[in-house]
């Protein structure tokens, strides 16, 4: 088994370590207060982490919550306090951005281990070492932060657990497995999730994989899905859209479960592709744990 497998599977576990993790006092207090203004940041991954942060935090009527990749963070925009996402620790536009926030400023991370670099720039760090991954394609750590920031926003996730766990156990669909494009939609908070399922299987299967909040589908994206395409939906699915999609021939994925725990079965999917494709999942190409940059970003 690959270590991108085994990571996948052990999701459900990680989720339920992050719940207690949220229970103790000093995480809770390390996470964004009602009230305050946020900007959640990362990149890749984290970044669609992010997005998913920022619209589950505002629906639940905390406060003004936006996400930014890190490198296109507004540095002239005042924030209560900044939240970045990184599992390494030592993404270069993470930390950059964090050491040009005013003196003062707070700052949370959610990392991995407390001893990065990182950690010495933030007021505040929440570390997920359980979470932590051998390949470099992001499954737990990202699922993790999300369930970190979902129970502390007063979330129940047993239910998302015991989901997981089911599609865990669940043989991939062989009508799935056999299509060859395959386009992601989300709303709300799983747009970011949708992200995320798309950028799995471009990573570790090379597959093509589009991804887009599920009304803005229809202004152009839907023209080039077909019989050989698989459109998969996260969460509640948008008036209309199955009529339309109807019309394409492609193949909907769609379960009325949580969207976290659905995302474990496009992790899945992307592993799979990539094996019968001969590639290895766990080293994608032109990829590493960490973008590390030498050269000055202009």
């Amino acid at each position: 088994m690959s270590h991108v497998a085994a990571e996948i599977t052990s999701q459900p576990e990680t989720w339920r370590r992050a719940v207690d993790l949220v229970a103790r006092p000093g995480v809770a207090q390390a996470l964004p207060q009602p009230g305050e203004r946020v900007a959640v940041v990362g990149c890749g991954t984290s970044y669609f982490m992010a997005q998913s942060f920022a619209a589950l935090r505002e629906s639940a009527g905390q406060g003004e919550t936006d996400a930014f990749a890190a490198s296109e963070f507004p540095a002239g925009r005042r924030y209560d306090r900044v939240v970045a996402i990184t599992r390494s620790g030592t993404t270069t536009e993470v930390i950059r951005l964090l050491e040009q926030l005013p003196p003062g400023s707070r700052s949370t991370v959610l990392t991995t281990d407390a001893d990065r670099p990182v950690t010495r720039l933030v007021s505040d760090c929440v570390v997920l070492d359980f979470a932590d991954e051998q390949s470099v394609v992001q499954t737990r750590f990202a699922t993790t932060a999300l369930a970190v920031w979902r129970a502390g926003l007063g979330a129940d996730l047993t239910e998302t657990i015991d989901q997981a766990r089911a599609q865990l156990g669940t043989p991939l669909d062989p009508a799935v497995v056999g299509r060859d494009q395959f386009t992601f939609l989300g709303t709300g908070w799983t747009v970011g999730v949708a992200h995320e399922a798309a950028l799995k299987l471009r990573e570790a299967a090379q597959m093509w994989a589009e991804s887009y909040p599920a009304m803005e589908f229809r202004h152009g994206p839907i023209s080039v899905v077909n019989h050989r395409s698989v459109v998969w939906i996260f969460g509640p699915v948008v008036p209309g859209l199955l009529d339309d999609l109807a019309a394409t021939g492609a193949m909907v994925v769609h379960e009325d479960i949580d969207a976290m725990a659905h995302l474990t079965t496009a992790q899945r999917l992307a592993v799979e592709l990539a094996v019968r494709r001969g590639l290895h999942p766990d080293q994608p190409r032109l990829l590493t744990r960490s973008v590390v940059l030498t050269a000055p970003v202009a």
